[in-house]
């Protein structure tokens, strides 16, 4: 039976958005294993060609850059999280990719920080979602209600065709979690 499902996935495409310097490598690195373990193909998209460096090193080759992305040849839009998202990521060409995603009714998923992306590009109204925030920042939390989301202190959150997840400690459920959604 797993691998009928895993051969069902074989069809299918992800795109991993990640900063160009800084990403969260465990937010990047869990989810595109777990997301390849089941046949799915990733590719890495960040707003420059070239090698884009992790938070803590770890070097992704990147496949395309973000202004040329056409969602239409992806299943599933994921965006990564880590001290470099919202300086690369928090942009009118991320705000086109969210609303083009929602469009074309595909799964978005976005981890940590980067559900901040997805609340200003104005998909979040009316949808449960978490972030990344801290008892000392709780910035991310009201940027969310403001832009109309309810904010749940969970790990994973699901509403619809968006998945969000609140860290790194959540990579491997939130990496799971899209791929149930992929079957």
């Amino acid at each position: 039976m797993i691998k009928k499902q895993k051969n069902d996935l074989k069809s299918k495409k992800a795109a991993i958005i990640i900063a160009f310097r800084d990403f969260q490598d465990v937010e990047y690195l869990i989810p595109k294993s777990i997301l390849e373990e089941n046949g799915i193909k990733v590719d890495t998209i960040s707003s420059k060609p070239g090698i884009a460096i992790g938070a803590y090193g770890f070097e992704a080759e990147i496949n395309e850059v973000s202004e040329n992305l056409d969602v239409n040849k992806f299943d599933a839009i994921v965006f990564v999280g880590g001290s470099g998202c919202l300086k690369y990521l928090d942009n009118e060409i991320s705000y086109k990719i969210v609303r083009d995603v929602i469009d074309s009714k595909k799964l978005l998923a976005s981890i940590c920080i980067s559900p901040i992306v997805l609340a200003k590009a104005g998909v979040l109204d009316g949808k449960k979602v978490t972030v990344w925030t801290s008892s000392i920042d709780k910035n991310p939390v009201k940027i969310l209600r403001d832009k109309g989301a309810t904010y749940l202190n969970e790990d994973v959150v699901v509403d619809g065709f968006i998945v969000t997840a609140s860290g790194p400690s959540a990579a491997e459920e939130f990496g799971k979690r899209i791929v149930e959604m992929l079957k």
